[in-house]
């Protein structure tokens, strides 16, 4: 079995439309897994600059897979004890939802790896 680590990472500015109303944070904040192997989620670290708590979901194939929430002007490192198989093809993406108003800006270091 080989596998090879790929990570989705960025800084990305938000402004808040409620806890419940993600935003996408647009093309460099998702992967796709290739049709030949599998991928695992290995940890997920975040960092929020905003005066208010915030939500990084986790979204694959567009359903809503794992919560991530980062206290006002707080980070967070979370290994993932408990890693599922992500399918070949499916779609990997990251949103941000801020309460109305708020704005700031987050750091996500997402870590895969990609297995045969």
């Amino acid at each position: 079995m080989y596998t090879k680590a790929k990570f989705i990472q960025g800084i990305f500015n938000f402004e808040g439309r409620g806890l419940e109303a993600p935003i996408k944070l647009g093309p460099v904040a998702s992967y796709k897994v290739p049709a030949d192997k599998r991928a695992q989620i290995v940890y997920m670290r975040a960092g929020n600059s905003a005066d208010a708590l915030i939500v990084v979901s986790l979204m694959r194939d567009q359903q809503l897979t794992r919560y991530f929430p980062v206290g006002a002007r707080q980070s967070i490192h979370i290994p993932m004890v408990v890693t599922e198989d992500v399918f070949p093809d499916s779609q990997i993406e990251l949103l941000v939802s801020a309460p109305k108003g708020a704005f700031g800006t987050v750091v996500i270091d997402l870590g895969l790896i990609e297995v045969d």
